[in-house]
């Protein structure tokens, strides 16, 4: 699974709980997105999360 080039956010795990208290491995994955990104030479492909690129810590290309 891919991590966040900038806040290195990734997947995350816990446990799903029923009604009846049972457990059961769950594994939440972050929202990552393959964007192209303003670099200081130019453009750069690199993966970043949703959460990064709506509050403007990068910049599309």
């Amino acid at each position: 699974m891919a991590k966040c080039a900038v806040c290195e956010k990734s997947v995350h795990f816990g446990n799903n709980v029923s009604h009846s208290n049972r457990k059961s491995s769950k594994m939440w994955k972050s929202n990552v997105k393959s964007v192209k990104v303003k670099m200081d030479g130019g453009a750069k492909k690199m993966y970043v999360c949703t959460s990064c690129l709506k509050s403007g810590k990068v910049e599309r290309a």
